[in-house]
């Protein structure tokens, strides 16, 4: 068989699906307006550890939703309450688990 069959042989075969791996996604999130954590679970020796990111969620002058990592005073009492939430939720999760620092 020539190169050329090869070729067009290999052209004729079914094409496999091609699976993209999907983003990680938080195991949790608590919001508040436009506030939000996200909490995120990672896998360890001890178990699960958490951590948290925050953001600011607002529509851009194209009406587009975009985030920040940057708040305004009257975001601040909001971003406390957003964050102790998060932290209760991780002391709920973790309850009577000794958890290494």
């Amino acid at each position: 068989m020539s190169n050329a069959q090869r070729g067009r042989q290999a052209d004729q075969r079914p094409a496999q699906p091609q699976t993209q791996p999907q983003p990680a996604r938080p195991v949790h999130e608590v919001r508040i307006g436009r506030v939000k954590a996200a909490i995120w679970g990672n896998d360890g020796e001890h178990g699960v550890r958490y951590s948290v990111s925050v953001c600011r969620v607002y529509k851009d002058q194209n009406q587009k939703w975009q985030s920040t990592e940057s708040f305004g005073k009257d975001d601040l009492l909001v971003l406390a309450k957003v964050v102790d939430l998060a932290h209760t939720w991780i002391s709920d999760q973790t309850k009577g688990q000794d958890v290494p620092f």
